[in-house]
């Protein structure tokens, strides 16, 4: 276990270390004050050290193709410079990587959460057989700085002359999509880039900051803009039995009409005939005890006058705007106007669901009915 560079900044504070493996690295909590970092980090004035993610690349002709045939969203024609996102499923369509895509003319970038580019490139190196890829895990070699607007001073890596910076794509639905949520979505226009920089170079950084040229926030700050944009992330809201429509992951993961990969039978069959056995929800907690529950937290609601459990909360946060928040993910049954109980030790914090995933998300293809046998 490593501490970032930025845990040299004046008034960070890093999480308490949960986790003594050689490769994991900590990154600043907060830097004194989460909520102005938040507003800070909004107004694109701050940066946010994402160095605790993974990053893999893919290097020859035939790295695009490869992708394409395994994953989620369509990529055999992603441009130089154009960010996507995609998903690895296992065959009944359950959710094993969630990653963020970059290609660079040259080399394919994948930048994934804390722990899985390791698994993901053993995998993909795999799977390549006669194809022309050569896959690396280059966590080691390059680190993720993030911000809300593209910052011209951060020494961005552009191996191939196109600068890495991936721009989130959760501001819209991407083409193939599909979104489930309703209309008014907190997500349209989210601004989120996350810039590949060579670890060696992550000192100029930091110098940035101590410099005053760049302002710094912590990782609580960034999680709030996250929760408050109902946006998934698979370390947070992610399970083993997690299928993306139960986060609303078609929005910018999935191309519903692109040709065969593992685990679409399962898209396609829930998307156009069923409905996902869980959906996420937003949370708005009551905040008299000032209480935040943690990822896990038990979910419940009174059915028949007894606290049955209904799900777990997967990210919780302060917001800036609109207090304390969670994301959630619930029974699909469970009714949207139902208030919900999470127990935090011996306090139980009350919690009014906004919904994202509707109970009837799915079941697109409207099935005509068959005729009884025996009548004309």
């Amino acid at each position: 276990m490593t501490d970032s560079v930025f845990s040299s900044l004046p008034g960070a504070v890093l999480p308490e270390s949960i986790d003594d493996a050689a490769d994991v690295v900590r990154v600043p909590l907060h830097y004194g004050d989460p909520i102005r970092e938040q507003r800070v980090l909004e107004d694109g004035r701050a940066i946010v050290d994402a160095s605790d993610l993974g990053i893999v690349s893919l290097v020859g002709d035939d790295r695009l193709r490869l992708l394409h045939s395994l994953t989620s969203q369509d990529l055999e024609r992603l441009a130089p410079g154009e960010s996507a996102e995609t998903l690895v499923l296992d065959p009944q369509g359950r959710l094993e990587y969630a990653a963020r895509v970059l290609d660079d003319g040259e080399t394919t970038w994948l930048v994934l959460d804390p722990g899985f580019a390791a698994p993901l490139a053993a995998w993909l190196d795999r799977m390549r057989f006669m194809l022309r890829v050569e896959v690396a895990d280059r966590s080691a070699d390059f680190a993720v700085v993030a911000s809300t607007r593209v910052i011209d001073e951060l020494p961005v890596a552009a191996p191939s002359a196109v600068r890495l910076d991936w721009i989130d794509p959760w501001a819209s639905v991407v083409a193939g999509g599909w979104q489930y949520a309703a209309s008014d979505h907190p997500g349209a226009g989210r601004s989120w880039v996350e810039s590949l920089v060579a670890r060696d170079k992550l000192p100029e950084v930091v110098e940035l900051v101590s410099s005053g040229r760049l302002a710094a926030a912590g990782s609580l700050a960034a999680e709030a803009l996250r929760v408050a944009a109902w946006r998934p992330r698979q370390l947070a809201e992610a399970d083993d039995r997690t299928i993306p429509h139960e986060l609303d992951w078609l929005r910018t993961a999935v191309h519903l009409e692109k040709g065969c990969y593992r685990g679409q039978e399962t898209v396609a069959k829930v998307h156009n005939l069923g409905h996902p056995p869980r959906r996420i929800v937003m949370l708005h907690l009551d905040g008299s005890d000032a209480v935040l529950p943690a990822h896990g937290a038990v979910v419940t609601a009174e059915r028949d006058g007894v606290e049955r459990e209904v799900g777990h909360v997967t990210s919780s946060a302060i917001h800036h705007d609109l207090g304390p928040v969670a994301l959630a993910v619930i029974k699909r049954a469970v009714p949207s106007d139902v208030v919900l109980s999470i127990r935090v030790d011996d306090t139980v914090v009350a919690a009014a669901q906004q919904t994202i995933v509707p109970q009837g998300a799915g079941a697109t293809t409207d099935v005509p009915r068959l005729p009884r046998l025996g009548r004309g």
